[in-house]
């Protein structure tokens, strides 16, 4: 690995109540706590736990949200703005993900106004690209992610990109038990790299961290984490047991090693 900071994000989605993600937290901080300084360490809480959960994560780990709505306020039932957010706490959101994609229906253009949102109010943006399994058997992997970053990158500057980390989440391998090849993740991170490096410099490519996201487990993490241009993992059904998400960070810290 170069000399990219790993990041290990939790993505909890719907799951946990307050007081089992209250419980969750503490759990998560207690056993990361000394990878702290290694590796940065996130949870992406459901939204009505946020504040109890950032209390319980404590320093070690920086509260983060799942989602965001790309206006300020307004009428806008349901939706939580960045202002929301930062009052509660959080310092990085996910964009995009597969879930708000395909299962409820987001567009490329919505995934770019929302990160422009992010930055805008000095947030940290996790922008979630990733293929389906019909893309895939089509040998559309590449294309699918350049059209993603393309879109969720639009009128984003090159100081602006110290604040985003890509999160490349095959679709077919989220809560399917399934995970690409080492060597095939490690293709597509390479490809969304030199995507960068055309779209900004070979500064910017090599700075930012393309992370993980398609069930890594503490069983394949290390292998998965060994690939050059791996530099973390959005874990999901993982970050719902402490010991498992800690395994995961650290064999991410291992791998900074």
């Amino acid at each position: 690995m170069s000399q990219r900071v790993p990041f290990v994000g939790g993505n909890w989605k719907m799951n946990t109540d307050l007081a089992g993600g209250v419980q969750l937290a503490q759990d998560v901080a207690t056993s990361v706590g000394d990878y702290a300084g290694t590796v940065d360490i996130r949870a992406y809480p459901p939204f009505p736990y946020l504040h109890a959960v950032g209390d319980a994560l404590g320093t070690s780990v920086m509260l983060g949200s799942q989602d965001v709505w790309h206006e300020g306020d307004g009428a806008f039932t349901g939706e939580v703005s960045t202002d929301m957010l930062m009052d509660a706490g959080a310092g990085s959101v996910l964009i995009g993900h597969s879930e708000r994609r395909h299962v409820i229906g987001e567009t490329d253009e919505l995934v770019g106004k929302k990160l422009r949102r992010v930055l805008e109010a000095g947030l940290e943006a996790v922008l979630c690209v990733g293929e389906t399994l019909d893309e895939r058997e089509a040998g559309q992997t590449n294309s699918v992610n350049e059209r993603q970053v393309r879109s969720g990158l639009g009128g984003v500057s090159a100081l602006a990109m110290g604040s985003i980390v890509i999160a490349y989440e095959p679709v077919w391998a989220i809560g399917t038990g399934k995970t690409a090849s080492p060597e095939d993740a490690q293709a597509a991170h390479a490809a969304i790299r030199s995507l960068v490096a055309a779209l900004y410099s070979e500064a910017e490519a090599d700075a930012v961290r393309i992370i993980y996201g398609g069930s890594m487990k503490p069983a394949n993490a290390a292998e998965l984490l060994a690939q050059p241009d791996i530099d973390g993992g959005l874990i999901g059904g993982a970050s719902l047991k402490a010991p498992d998400f800690a395994g995961i960070v650290e064999a991410a810290a291992s791998s900074a090693g």
